[in-house]
């Protein structure tokens, strides 16, 4: 698990292919590098990676021809900034929110002000059930808040500092980003689409086990 927060930021070196998917080799900061051991956990733009290989300057992950095709990991550029950060770990502060890793569809950059402001967003149709206004939803791994949003586009408000601090500052309209949706929305999303077909659901939705 994650928290949506980044701390650190590294830089694509180089992406080879391998049977079955390709290898990321992203240089990063030292503390980074402490916590990249081989199979250590480490969000890379909110795709949880493995950790297969780290020296000292950089380390490597191996990636499914799945993760290619369904989060932005495939199509950045070398060179590019990543967002990089390692798993939660008991006791540590959750100032986000919960972020799996797991990356459910990619949007793009819609519009955006100059620095602070509202950004918009276009999302896949099939996350609006779980994408809700004041809700969270993670945007290339940085935990954010919905301030609003339609079946397919959301925004949230960001500050100077989250801009400043993140690949963030250089997303134009159009460019790709991978996103997560809150992890409740997710759950609450599942449990009305089986709440049809499944009778202990329903009637637990109706008003508990006892209803």
């Amino acid at each position: 698990m994650f928290t949506g927060l980044i701390r650190f930021l590294g830089t694509l070196e180089s992406r080879s292919t391998r049977p079955g998917g390709a290898r990321l080799r992203i240089a990063a900061p030292a503390d980074l590098l402490a916590r990249a051991e081989q199979g250590a956990s480490i969000a890379v733009n909110g795709a949880c990676l493995t950790s297969v290989a780290a020296d000292g300057r950089a380390w490597e992950a191996d990636l499914s021809d799945e993760t290619l095709q369904k989060t932005t990991l495939g199509r950045l550029p070398l060179g590019a900034t990543l967002h990089l950060e390692p798993a939660l770990r008991v006791g540590d502060p959750l100032d986000g929110h919960l972020v799996s890793g797991h990356v459910d569809g990619v949007g793009r950059l819609l519009e955006r002000p100059q620095d602070e402001g509202i950004w918009r967003f276009a999302m896949p149709s099939e996350l609006a059930p779980m994408t809700a206004a004041k809700g969270s939803v993670a945007v290339d791994g940085i935990s954010l808040t919905v301030v609003d949003c339609g079946t397919d586009w959301f925004t949230v408000a960001l500050i100077p500092e989250t801009v400043r601090h993140t690949a963030l500052k250089g997303l134009r309209p159009g460019d790709p980003v991978n996103l997560e949706a809150d992890p409740i929305g997710r759950f609450v999303a599942r449990a009305l689409a089986l709440r049809a077909s499944d009778e202990k659901l329903a009637r637990f939705a109706q008003g508990g086990w006892n209803g």
